[in-house]
């Protein structure tokens, strides 16, 4: 009998995790996916799930000392990540996954996805950009797939990640430039949108990453 896939949902109170779990295991029922979805701070729990989700919002430097706060828990991310284990970041969730982050001051990310997370800078247009927006998808990829004809996402932030690789980049959003919308490295993805708030494209975006063997994608 095929053992349930066990995602880790990370709580260190970064917000969204309730809404972020109900989305995941909906993705996983909408794939006929058998899985258990845990919000959980146990480090023990995070270093034995098959995939990781970190949401995130609010502002870097805070969410980046709750992960520290928690004894164990950013190493089981790094030590669990490391070893293959795919990892979803969504919001701030991705944005720490940067160098560093510029929002109250200069605080170190995790370092998988070059560049940084600096205030927008969106000339005649509100901040935060709150709200439906376009994805242009750069690069065929499992995350990605299935998404149709201009796939939207629903975005809250007024910070953004700049300067980064173009070969991380998996999908970008206009607002006054071009903003990174998906990022992926390796095991490693994020999304600046909201997956769990952005209905469709939210739930095929998860299923895939249910799915994905990012082994088989190199």
């Amino acid at each position: 009998m095929t053992q349930p896939l066990s995602i880790a949902v990370v709580d260190y109170e970064g917000g969204n995790l309730a809404s972020a779990a109900r989305a995941a295991l909906r993705a996983a029922e909408l794939s006929g996916i058998t899985a258990n979805v845990v919000i959980t701070n146990e480090p023990a729990a995070v270093r034995q799930a098959d995939r990781i989700i970190l949401p995130g919002q609010g502002a870097f430097a805070d969410c980046a000392r709750g992960l520290e706060a928690i004894p164990g828990l950013k190493d089981s991310i790094l030590n669990a990540t490391a070893n293959g284990t795919p990892f979803l970041g969504i919001c701030v969730g991705m944005q720490l996954m940067a160098e560093r982050g510029r929002e109250h001051g200069v605080t170190e990310g995790f370092g998988w996805i070059p560049g940084e997370i600096t205030q927008m800078e969106a000339t005649g247009l509100r901040l935060p950009q709150m709200g439906w927006n376009e994805l242009e998808l750069h690069t065929q990829h499992p995350l990605t797939q299935g998404l149709g004809d201009a796939p939207h996402g629903y975005f809250v932030h007024s910070y953004a990640l700049q300067n980064t690789a173009a070969d991380v980049l998996l999908a970008t959003t206009d607002y006054d430039g071009s903003v990174p919308a998906i990022v992926c490295k390796g095991n490693v993805a994020g999304t600046q949108f909201h997956v769990e708030k952005s209905q469709t494209v939210g739930l095929k975006i998860l299923a895939n990453f249910l799915r994905w063997n990012p082994k088989a994608s190199v």
